[in-house]
């Protein structure tokens, strides 16, 4: 985007209780972020919250709940997925283009747990004409261990 402010003058945009507000940015800023957050419907249910939200970069956090544990009594890997996609969302569309995932890959590290609260941290690694690719790491909060690391590739869609 011409005239887009680089990683190094980008604002961090913090988020309460989930929500981006009209009173974390300014017009000119990640308006079109705090729109597709709330407009989140999906990740809102999951009880994800949005910490940092600024040029290529997003980390959201989630708490496993019972329902998202599995017959084997730890996280269900979907649920590890979908917050990792969602950070992946915040992070390659802060870029000011309507951006769609082309496919993804997951690794799981460690099981989760019921209880954990989860931290997912997003970075653009790369993005040329309508391609990126976007790394999303997930760790447990309580003790920093690696949950699971997720390579996102994106595709920017021409404006409607």
């Amino acid at each position: 985007m011409s005239g887009s402010p680089g990683p190094a003058d980008a604002r961090p945009v913090v988020c309460h209780d989930g929500v981006v507000t009209d009173d974390d940015l300014t017009h000119d800023d990640l308006a079109h972020v705090r729109t597709m957050w709330a407009d989140d419907a999906a990740s809102r249910g999951l009880g994800m919250e949005a910490s940092v939200v600024e040029l290529d970069h997003a980390v959201v956090r989630m708490t496993v709940t019972d329902a998202m544990v599995n017959g084997h009594d730890i996280a269900h890997g979907g649920f590890i997925f979908t917050l990792a996609d969602s950070t992946f969302a915040l992070a390659c569309n802060s870029r000011g283009q309507l951006t769609v995932a082309a496919g993804a890959d997951i690794s799981f590290v460690a099981a989760a747990h019921r209880g954990d609260v989860l931290v997912a941290e997003g970075r653009v690694r790369a993005a040329y004409g309508r391609s990126g690719i976007t790394d999303v790491t997930v760790t447990r909060e309580s003790d920093g261990a690696l949950v699971a690391e997720f390579r996102g590739r994106s595709r920017s869609l021409p404006p409607r």
